[in-house]
């Protein structure tokens, strides 16, 4: 395959896959116009239209997509074998782009990678902060971090953390004068801080259990946040409760910041996994990626009991 033909391909599959010119361009480091440029190329060399354009959107046509189906998977196993290389090298080095949250990225990913990246200058890490369900093969990521309950079938998973746990607490201030709740649904009486995440499409309905019973409950309050440390602030400032994950709030109950409340009705869960895909092979730097982030009791004690 000559030279140029190679890049058409690899602009064709990075508009199709981001369903944009803009973004595929960022990505590729191309202007706009030489990105187009180079698609309507091949276009004229394959002698069929491959991209639907309008003012707003971009996406494959039949043909298209067949291409898609055929060559794309072909381009993510010569950028695996050429990433395996790097084990001629000395040390490992390359490219390691994760998917996960904030919190995942404060707690678990930065705090166990930083170790590793002094060790290993040569390894590049990108973290993408996406609340979202990603789909990593499309998005050409190496991995991506999920609640156990939320993995596909066809992954590698490797847990990053301890069964999990969510925690409703707020500050003596706010609780000074009040009835604490003792089921869930008394919390409607009460202010508390919502989280709207994308993956919802509004506001999180907090979720608890007691004895097999299941319940959902959309609350109410003042002031709505998209992290994490923000609802946080927000109890320990006394506008009401929040529901977060227990080793956010540990710190806070330890000192008796905040108080926590229908402990019986928030039981463990499928904590934090990295996956990945598991018909490619991964790179000498992934797998040092991975083993870092990999959870261990020994080595990752559960501070927070």
């Amino acid at each position: 395959m000559a030279r140029d033909q190679y890049s058409e391909l690899q602009a064709f599959i990075a508009v199709a896959r981001h369903r944009s010119f803009t973004k595929a361009a960022n990505e590729m480091g191309l202007s706009q116009s030489a990105l187009s440029h180079t698609i309507r190329g091949l276009e004229k060399r394959l002698g069929i239209r491959l991209l639907t354009r309008t003012t707003r959107s971009v996406s494959p046509t039949d043909a298209g997509q067949r291409l898609i189906d055929r060559v794309a998977i072909k381009f993510e196993d010569i950028d695996a074998e050429l990433a395996a290389l790097t084990e001629m090298r000395d040390k490992p080095a390359g490219m390691v782009r994760l998917s996960c949250s904030d919190h995942a990225a404060e707690q678990y990913i930065w705090p166990r990678l930083k170790p590793l990246l002094r060790e290993y200058p040569d390894i590049q890490l990108e973290v993408r902060i996406d609340y979202g369900l990603t789909n990593i093969v499309e998005e050409r990521l190496d991995a991506g971090v999920r609640l156990g309950e939320q993995l596909e079938q066809d992954m590698i998973a490797i847990p990053i953390m301890p069964k999990a746990r969510m925690l409703v607490a707020a500050s003596p201030d706010y609780l000074k004068g009040k009835s604490l709740p003792l089921v869930p649904q008394e919390l409607l009486e009460h202010q508390c801080i919502n989280i709207r995440l994308p993956t919802f499409g509004g506001n999180y309905a907090w979720e608890f259990e007691k004895d097999g019973r299941e319940l959902k409950l959309q609350v109410s309050g003042q002031v709505t946040f998209t992290n994490v440390d923000h609802i946080i602030q927000a109890a320990l400032d006394g506008f009401g409760f929040a529901f977060m994950p227990q080793e956010s709030l540990a710190p806070h109950v330890k000192r008796g910041d905040l108080i926590t409340v229908l402990e019986d009705w928030t039981p463990s869960f499928a904590g934090l996994y990295l996956y990945y895909p598991n018909r490619r092979e991964a790179s000498p730097a992934f797998k040092l990626v991975a083993e870092a982030l990999r959870y261990s009791p020994e080595l990752h004690p559960m501070i927070f009991e």
